[in-house]
């Protein structure tokens, strides 16, 4: 009996289908052990979340977990590096700014569309060979990845801090070329490495290869797109104006009168420049001038063109020999209208008149400017087109003028500077081809360019290009307080090699004539307001009025021609 009982160590023979049938159906199974639930995420301190952002930052491992920020965590960390960020480009910039919240926004898009991007790279983690090894990676998703590339750009704002700033002219015209690379430099490098820490995260997050390497074209081209564009920056220069500005700025300029007599003195003071010009010496290097201001809206460009004038007359040797060209409505009757088709009479005038192979002409534009290098014109009533650089190119090269110093004071003026560069010309612009000028309106007495290069820096140099130089970082202080909102203007210069040992002559000619130490060769000519040639002169003992300087009393040229009728 015994050895048909089975031995506690004998194992127990598996029940075949047999026994399961006849088991009772009452009977059930034994329960399978409940696995294990999985551990809720972690949370994390604002602090941590701050300092695994900055991990992540020099491409270390964040050790989130599956952990996400609370909703308070993630508003409150957002709002901190969107103040820092903004911070650091405030503190790139110089003078008085205000927030621009258009600019802020205006950036934002870039942001969205990684985000978009990343969120959708790490929807799905299938596994593959072709994906990376999940380890102890982030498992938070798009909120977790969201905080942590916000708090890992962070670092990008320090080479803002170190690197001299784009807007700062004293980098941007004048400095060392290796201040210019090193800018560059600093900025391309400062990119590559945001954008490497982004690509670098996602991947953490997206655990696969292909999905990170959408994202990073995606980046690429965005980025790409968004400094291609350009766009406003989040602070832009304040822009203060008072009450006695405004009311300046509102007050509306004279309106020309027409009559018969304006027309005919117009055409007596055209007929007067063959006859009024001062002849060239010869083996003297002599300055001619011509002086061109169409715009007859603002008193500030017929001040700067009669500025202008009467220091080529007074301090390069040029007296009755500076032609002015001048839309105003009260000027009508002493200065010919500034015309395209005065301008070229004008010029064809002077090189009847002057040495066209060896002496200087020196040409001074004031006016408005506009994004397509025109030069603003107007008169109302009268009807006058704009100026071009090739149109003014045309009638230097027709006329044969060798050697020409060209001022353009306009806005986006450095777009005249292609047409009008040879190798005898000297051309400098208040601006360069992309930016705005400062200082024309009903309040300013001179333009920023005008004031600083012939009004100030030529009455201590006979140097154009010493007097440039010397005006570009005063240009750029001036419109810094001034709060100008588009940038530094930029003005540019370029110097044909033909023409600068002509100048350097000239420059030494008159010091020396200047100090004492060589004669002055000048005929007894007086200095007239608004160059030469632009009034009658003439006395009771003349049957007809006379050009000719020091003989009788001025004369309107439309009080002439009255007389002549």
């Amino acid at each position: 009996m015994s050895a048909d009982l089975p031995s506690p160590s004998a194992p127990t023979p598996a029940a075949g289908p047999e026994s399961l049938e006849a088991a009772s159906p009452t009977e059930a199974p034994p329960a399978l052990p409940a696995a294990p639930a999985a551990p809720r995420p972690a949370s994390l301190s604002a602090y941590r979340w701050l300092v695994e952002g900055l991990r992540a930052a020099v491409f270390l491992r964040p050790r989130t977990g599956a952990a996400t920020p609370s909703p308070l965590q993630l508003l409150m960390l957002l709002a901190l590096c969107w103040a820092l960020s903004a911070w650091g480009e405030w503190a790139a910039t110089t003078g008085p700014v205000e927030f621009s919240l258009r600019g802020w926004l205006g950036s934002q898009w870039l942001s969205l569309l990684m985000l978009g991007c990343a969120w959708w790279a790490m929807h799905r983690s299938p596994a593959s060979p072709n994906h990376v090894q999940a380890g102890d990676f982030p498992q938070g998703g798009p909120v977790a990845w969201l905080l942590l590339s916000n708090v890992a750009a962070l670092p990008t704002l320090l080479p803002l801090l170190v690197l001299p700033s784009p807007a700062d002219p004293a980098y941007t015209t004048e400095g060392p070329l290796w201040q210019e690379m090193a800018l560059l430099a600093g900025g391309v490098l400062t990119l590559l490495w945001l954008l490497a820490v982004l690509i670098r995260l996602t991947a953490r997050f997206a655990q696969s290869r292909w999905r990170t390497a959408v994202f990073a074209v995606v980046t690429v081209a965005g980025m790409a797109l968004h400094l291609s564009a350009g766009f406003e920056s989040t602070w832009m220069p304040a822009t203060v104006q008072d009450d006695a500005a405004a009311e300046a700025d509102a007050v509306q300029p004279p309106v020309l009168t027409l009559s018969q007599s304006v027309f005919e003195g117009q055409q007596l003071m055209l007929e007067a420049y063959t006859q009024d010009l001062v002849p060239e010496r010869p083996g003297v290097v002599d300055v001619y001038g011509l002086v061109f201001a169409p715009y007859a809206g603002e008193e500030v460009f017929r001040r700067e063109s009669t500025m202008v004038s009467e220091l080529l007359q007074d301090r390069f040797d040029a007296r009755g020999r500076v032609l002015h060209l001048l839309n105003h409505a009260q000027t009508a009757d002493t200065h010919l209208w500034a015309t395209p088709e005065n301008l070229r009479a004008a010029i064809e005038a002077l090189a009847d008149t002057m040495d066209i192979d060896n002496d200087v002409l020196v040409v001074y534009m004031t006016s408005h400017g506009a994004r397509d290098h025109q030069l603003a014109a107007a008169h109302p009533p009268l009807q006058v087109d704009p100026m071009t650089p090739e149109l003014l190119r045309h009638m230097l090269d027709d006329a044969g003028i060798r050697h020409r110093v060209i001022a353009i004071s306009a806005c986006y003026s450095g777009g005249w500077i292609d047409a009008l560069t040879s190798p005898s010309t000297l051309i400098m612009t208040a601006a360069d081809a992309t930016h705005t000028s400062y200082g024309c309106g009903m309040r300013s007495e001179l333009t920023f360019f005008g004031r600083a290069v012939f009004d100030e820096q030529l009455r201590s140099t006979y140097s154009f290009a010493e007097a440039f130089a010397k005006a570009v970082p005063i240009i750029a202080q001036r419109e810094v307080e001034a709060g100008k909102a588009d940038g530094f203007s930029n003005p540019q210069i370029r110097i044909g090699h033909q023409i600068e040992p002509v100048l350097q002559g000239l420059a030494q000619r008159l010091e020396a004539e200047a100090n004492g130490s060589q004669p002055v060769q000048r005929l007894p000519i007086p200095l007239r307001p608004g160059g030469k040639g632009l009034v009658a002169h003439g006395s009771q003992g003349t049957t007809r009025w006379q050009v000719a300087y020091g003989r009788g009393p001025q004369i309107p040229m439309a009080q002439a021609a009255t007389q002549l009728r």
